[in-house]
């Protein structure tokens, strides 16, 4: 069970390390983004969130905090579900659709985090914190 523990991690954490690094890569382009949602400093937005993103994956993904990093996730999902993908509020039949499923996506990913919340510490397989 151990090592399907530490699979999901690597699955769950990298996944946010990914697009924590994408926030960063593409700065503009994510920023311009939150531009199109009504965002206010978007740009700003964008590296706080890459930031929370960078936390929480490491966290998970190492087993280093992990309290720490998986609050910083609930953090970026709840507001970022909520003013990035808010599908009710488009217009756009084929945006609507698109913000549903990340909305969806968002949503699974904030229970997922929860969940984990209620893992005994320290993390089996991971570098306790």
């Amino acid at each position: 069970m151990n090592v399907l523990f530490l699979i999901g991690r690597i699955l769950f954490g990298g996944y946010f390390i990914y697009n924590g690094i994408n926030h960063f890569a593409n700065l503009k382009a994510v920023s311009g983004y939150a531009v199109s949602k009504g965002v206010r400093s978007p740009q700003t937005a964008v590296i706080i969130a890459g930031i929370l993103l960078l936390i929480g994956g490491i966290a998970v993904l190492l087993g280093i905090y992990p309290t720490v990093g998986l609050i910083s996730l609930v953090v970026f999902l709840v507001p970022v579900t909520l003013v990035m993908h808010a599908y009710w509020a488009d217009a756009d039949p084929n945006m609507k659709m698109a913000d549903m499923v990340n909305f969806g996506k968002n949503i699974a990913l904030l229970g997922a985090a929860l969940v984990m919340f209620i893992v005994p510490h320290p993390w089996p397989l991971g570098i306790a914190g």
